[in-house]
């Protein structure tokens, strides 16, 4: 299938996640340094980037299993609003706690956005053209990522505030809000997808009772808790207050994993095809292993890029091929609420990351917080590689 013919819909919500993803990256630069400014002590710090997915791991699935039953509109539009109304409250950030409660309630709008954002790309296309339509998706999402770090952190320079940068990310979350209401296409979408919903609310959950889908999610929790933990928190706190590198040196360190994430996900589409979903999973998580703990015994900012870049590439290779992986072992009916499961496993993981990272990184040391993210990446490793193992005879699982 040629991607001029995918559906114009597929193309609006690449538009509106590019422009989502960027306002959310402008302040990854610098979001823990403000934290830390406002909160001395630290203690709350970790909560900033956990505020995220607080609210996120009580109305995923519940959103995921409503939008399977009234489509995906309604509750895409009200993420992306509340999206907005979150993004406004950090500009009013006076204190450590209007900061929390704005990210809280952002990161509330985005569960209810990414949710439904991936069960639309999945609901487009048939299961051979998943994995090359996820991989451009989110490749353009992290395109999107890659141009709002370093822009974020220069715009701190510019308006010399933090706090200033969020309006910037007010306006372009705006900007997809009216996209994402005036979408013809997508209302007309809404009533075909409604319409496929025949599952009892109890048959939609004894759906979800899957060993390969708890094996995936609980994968998914493990790879959001060191992304949360480690690249969200602790690695900005290193690279600043340790190796003294000043915030656009992160913001241009984040690009660059960014850019090797982007490669990885608009290429992922015929590896997949060519070496299967599998193998490319597992060589994303060889890659991510290696460079945590190269992490720990390199200083130099040209090392510190490269070894960047190469972890996107395994992350990259993780974060697509854990869902294209899902969306072949999920029932079509029920794939929001399976969605929906799948990010609470990774709004747990982000929650509990940034405050579990940062206890280690307070009481211990950073060396000691990278040590610990490799173990877990290990961990993910076996448990995901034990189970592609046993099934690897099953083609209805694992095409």
């Amino acid at each position: 299938m040629s991607i001029r013919s995918y559906p114009r819909l597929y193309f609006e919500l690449i538009f509106i996640g590019f422009t989502i993803m960027m306002g959310m990256s402008l302040s990854s630069s610098f979001l823990p340094l403000l934290a830390k400014d406002l909160d001395p002590s630290g203690f709350l710090v970790g909560l900033v980037t956990s505020s995220w997915f607080v609210s996120r791991i009580f109305f995923e699935l519940p959103a995921g299993i409503i939008s399977d039953r009234i489509g995906r509109r309604t509750l895409f539009v009200m993420g992306v609003g509340l999206s907005a109304f979150g993004a406004f409250l950090c500009t009013q950030a006076t204190s450590i706690y209007i900061l929390i409660l704005g990210r809280a309630i952002w990161g509330l709008g985005a569960a209810l956005f990414f949710m439904n954002n991936t069960a639309l790309v999945i609901d487009l296309f048939e299961s051979k053209e998943r994995g090359q339509a996820l991989g451009i998706f989110n490749g353009v999402e992290f395109t999107g990522s890659f141009i709002g770090a370093p822009i974020g952190a220069f715009v701190v320079k510019i308006v010399g505030s933090y706090t200033g940068v969020f309006y910037v990310t007010f306006f372009l979350v705006l900007t997809s809000f009216a996209a994402a209401l005036t979408s013809r296409s997508f209302k007309e979408f809404k009533g075909r997808q409604a319409a496929t919903a025949n599952l009892s609310i109890k048959q939609n959950f004894e759906s979800l009772r899957d060993k390969g889908i708890t094996i995936l999610c609980t994968c998914n929790f493990l790879n959001s808790l060191i992304m949360s933990g480690i690249f969200a928190t602790v690695l900005s706190l290193y690279l600043n207050k340790e190796l003294l590198f000043p915030i656009e040196y992160i913001g241009v360190f984040l690009s660059f994993r960014t850019a090797g994430q982007i490669i990885t996900t608009l290429g992922s589409g015929a590896l997949f095809k060519r070496f299967s979903r599998r193998k490319v999973v597992v060589i994303g998580y060889l890659l991510s292993a290696g460079c945590l703990l190269i992490f720990t015994f390199i200083s130099s900012l040209e090392m510190i890029l490269i070894i960047g870049f190469i972890e996107g590439f395994g992350e990259g290779f993780i974060s697509t091929g854990l869902i294209v992986l899902l969306s072949d072992a999920i029932n079509p009916a029920a794939r929001g609420g399976a969605i929906g499961l799948y990010r609470t496993f990774m709004d747990v993981g982000g929650f509990v990351g940034p405050v579990a990272f940062m206890f280690i990184y307070t009481i211990m040391d950073s060396h000691s917080a990278f040590f610990t993210s490799f173990g877990i990446i290990v961990l993910s490793a076996v448990l995901l590689i034990s189970w592609l193992y046993r099934k690897k005879q099953n083609p209805n699982l694992l095409p």
